[in-house]
């Protein structure tokens, strides 16, 4: 059989976590907000392989619709200039690798045998008449 809800399931995270990274790393900010309405976009496909149908068309309509393009218009309309966006990181370097250390860490015991064994199993896929 074709696992293609591992296949959707799969893509669209990576999808997801890549908009998500271009979001927090973007340096222009309306590039910033476009890869967060693809990354709303991706997070609402994984709503829908829940089987959560009415929160999936929430987050495109609700948050896509009204609250990102309102987000999309105030940045383009606040006009910054390029001198504006030069700062320095290298003083958060310190507490950015702490929090790596801590992520890596969590990850690292989540995804270990033990618990890893939990995680293989899919969500229930139930027919059109359920309710």
């Amino acid at each position: 059989m074709f696992p293609i809800h591992e296949i959707i399931f799969y893509s669209f995270t990576v999808v997801l976590i890549a908009s998500a990274t271009a979001v927090i790393t973007s340096k222009n900010p309306v590039k910033a907000v476009l890869f967060l309405v693809v990354a709303f976009f991706a997070s609402s496909v994984l709503w829908m392989l829940m089987q959560a149908e009415f929160l999936a068309l929430v987050l495109i309509f609700v948050y896509v619709g009204a609250v990102m393009t309102l987000f999309l218009f105030v940045v383009m309309m606040l006009r910054l200039e390029p001198a504006d966006l030069q700062y320095s990181t290298a003083r958060y370097f310190p507490a950015a690798l702490i929090v790596l250390a801590i992520l890596v860490g969590t990850a690292g015991y989540v995804f270990s045998t033990k618990h890893w064994a939990l995680s293989q199993t899919l969500p229930t896929h139930y027919g059109a008449e359920y309710s």
